[in-house]
C-alpha cells in the first residue's frame, strides 16, 4: 500500500507564507500615530496538512520622531511609553528583525512570499505598509495588499467576530488580563487560524492533494 502524499505548505495557499501578525498602536491613524509593538507568529503544516503555532517573534517599539500617541490608546492597551524596563528599539530595527525571520522561514518552506494574517487584517496592514514606506525598507517580504482576516474568518467559522468572542468558540483559551499586547495576540490570533484552517480541511474543504 503507497503512502499517502506528503502535504507541503508551499501548496497550500498558492505558494504565500501565512504569517499572524499583531500591532499595538498609539492611535487608529496609521500615517501620525505611533507603532508601540509589533509581534509576528509563524506556524507550520505537518505532513498531514493539519496547522499548529510554531514560534512568535515580538519587540517593544520606539515611538517614531513626531509620532502622535492618543492617551486612550495607552489606557486601553495598558502601555507606558516610557517606562525603563520596556527596552523598546527603533521601529526600523523591529521592521528588519520580523523581516529577516519572516524571510528566513519563507525560504525554509519554499514559498514565494508571506501573508499578512491578522484580525481586522486591513488595520495591521496600513500600519507595517506605511511603516515599510517610513523606514525606507525596500525588501518587505508581504504582499502589499493581499491579507488573510481572521475575523471575517472566525465570522463564517463561528458567527464571531470579535477575537476574546471567537477564540472561545473555537476553543482558544484567551485570557482579557493578558490581551493588547502584540505577542498575547498575535498567538492568540495564530491559534484561531489553525483552528479554523484545520476544521476545514476535517470538514473535506479544499487541499493541495485534491485540488
Amino acid at each position: 500500500m503507497s503512502e499517502a502524499p506528503k502535504q507541503l505548505l508551499r501548496d497550500r495557499f498558492r505558494g504565500f507564507l501565512p504569517v499572524i501578525v499583531d500591532l499595538e498602536t498609539g492611535g487608529f491613524n496609521c500615517a501620525t500615530d505611533a507603532i508601540l509593538e509589533i509581534a509576528a507568529t509563524i506556524v507550520r503544516m505537518d505532513d498531514a496538512g493539519t496547522f499548529a503555532v510554531y514560534r512568535t517573534h515580538s519587540f517593544n517599539v520606539e515611538p517614531f520622531a513626531g509620532a502622535n500617541i492618543e492617551q486612550s490608546a495607552l489606557d486601553f492597551t495598558g502601555i507606558d511609553p516610557d517606562h525603563p524596563f520596556r527596552e523598546a528599539i527603533p521601529e526600523k530595527e523591529a521592521f528588519n528583525e520580523i523581516f529577516r525571520a519572516v524571510r528566513k522561514e519563507i525560504k525554509e518552506q519554499g514559498c514565494t512570499r508571506a501573508i499578512i494574517v491578522a484580525h481586522n487584517a486591513h488595520f495591521d496592514a496600513g500600519f507595517i505598509n506605511t511603516a515599510v514606506e517610513r523606514c525606507g525598507i525596500k525588501r518587505n517580504p508581504f504582499h502589499p495588499f493581499t491579507y488573510f482576516d481572521t475575523a471575517t474568518l472566525s465570522g463564517l467559522a463561528y458567527g464571531q467576530t470579535v477575537l476574546a468572542r471567537a477564540c472561545a468558540e473555537a476553543g482558544v483559551e484567551f485570557n482579557n488580563s493578558e490581551a493588547h499586547s502584540a505577542a498575547y495576540d498575535a498567538e492568540r490570533t495564530a491559534e484561531l487560524f489553525c483552528e479554523i484552517v484545520n476544521r476545514w480541511k476535517q470538514c473535506g474543504g479544499w487541499m493541495p492533494e485534491f485540488g
